[in-house]
């Protein structure tokens, strides 16, 4: 653990102290891990994994894990939301904990601790289930994390845009006793009570310029109301602008398919699926151009963090509560609920010691990365890397002393 820790003193006193970089060039470097270390790392590191070598039961402990603690979280936030109402706006932040606590639980440190501490524990037979682990997490679930930052800052757009179409869509004040006057007209004459209406936005509202190129028709941006609108200005009446979900989806997907980490992890797993089939190697020279760059994504992501910390105001930014609520969440429900998935998938003996202990393992640095890049939540992340690298050791031994009693 000390060349983390000593990535991370660099990276506070460089900016604490030393004031080498900007608040911009931190996020500049942040940057250039997150789309550009990473993939390289991410790419090379399933590339040279043989996938015919994996654990069937492994894969399904590992998916069943995540696969609830999604459900459970998500179910969490729906209720919440409904009982308390919330706007669009405020459903955002239910998502943001529920990425953040996903994370926390379910994403450990396989990479850099996980290899070097269950080899002194297990031998060379724990490198295999490790890898494998590291894999999946690459290739499937940093995806899923990234497509719901992406959802959420495309359901930020929408309504930033929404909010700036609003005004220019509100009527004039609207007298009732006209509005009354208009009806009882109409009612003599035999035909349908007019209705006041007014204009909310709808996911029509966020149209891309390049879809605007290629159709001549204008997107229907408003729904008619059936109720006649008090004698106030129909501004404070205006609800929050809706926003679709299909919209949102779209356009997150479309963002993820741009992020080099996507296709990093396929094109990964497609090589290694085609080499370890036909018995090919990447050639030396592509091997080692690729480990050029990807070893820096772990250092520099260490130096980002004391990076990220410098900044802060307190020393624990997320607050002491929240810093004990996810060691816990990182060091006692992900092992619990790694230990009952692989129990239900039948896993047994060392292999499934083995899924237990790494689940104790701390918080992988790549959920900071993009924590600190997507701006949701970094000061938590921050510390299950920083804290937990220390108590982490201790969590893992005790782990490894019950698995092997039992």
């Amino acid at each position: 653990m000390a060349p983390l820790y000593t990535a991370i003193a660099l990276g506070y006193v460089s900016v604490k102290y030393l004031r080498a970089f900007t608040p911009d060039q931190c996020r500049g470097i942040n940057h250039f891990v997150a789309f550009y270390a990473l993939p390289l790392l991410i790419f090379r590191m399933v590339a040279i994994t043989n996938p015919y070598a994996m654990s069937g039961r492994l894969f399904a402990a590992d998916a069943l894990q995540k696969i609830i603690l999604l459900v459970v979280l998500f179910s969490w936030a729906y209720l919440a939301n409904r009982r308390q109402k919330k706007s669009p706006s405020a459903c955002s932040s239910s998502i943001e904990w529920v990425v953040t606590i996903f994370s926390l639980a379910s994403l450990p440190n396989t990479i850099v601790m996980g290899v070097a501490l269950l080899g002194g524990m297990y031998g060379s037979m724990s490198a295999g289930p490790i890898v494998q682990i590291m894999v999946l997490q690459l290739c499937i679930w940093y995806n899923l994390v990234i497509f719901l930052y992406e959802y959420m800052a495309a359901k930020a757009a929408v309504l930033a845009k929404g909010n700036q179409i609003l005004p220019e869509l509100v009527t004039e004040r609207v007298d009732t006793t006209e509005v009354e006057m208009q009806e009882e007209e109409n009612s003599t004459k035999g035909t349908e009570p007019q209705h006041v209406v007014y204009v909310s936005i709808i996911e029509a509202a966020e149209v891309d310029t390049s879809d605007q190129s290629e159709t001549s028709e204008i997107p229907k941006i408003g729904v008619p109301i059936t109720e006649k609108v008090p004698d106030q200005h129909v501004s404070e009446r205006l609800p929050e602008p809706m926003v679709s979900v299909k919209v949102v989806v779209i356009k997150a997907v479309k963002k993820l398919l741009k992020i080099p980490n996507t296709h990093a992890g396929f094109l990964g797993l497609f090589w290694s699926l085609m080499a370890f089939k036909v018995g090919v190697k990447l050639p030396e020279i592509v091997d080692d151009s690729l480990n050029i760059v990807a070893t820096t994504a772990v250092g520099l992501s260490m130096f980002t963090a004391g990076a990220f910390l410098a900044r802060q105001t307190q020393l624990i930014p997320c607050g002491y509560l929240k810093a004990i609520l996810s060691i816990l969440i990182r060091f006692i429900i992900g092992p619990l609920l790694m230990a009952l998935t692989s129990f239900a998938v039948g896993l047994r003996g060392t292999l499934l010691h083995i899924a237990i202990v790494q689940s104790a393992l701390p918080l992988a640095v790549a959920s900071f990365v993009y924590a600190e890049e997507y701006k949701v939540h970094a000061d938590i992340m921050s510390i299950g890397i920083i804290i937990g690298n220390f108590v982490s050791l201790p969590f893992a031994i005790i782990y490894y002393i019950v698995t092997g009693l039992c």
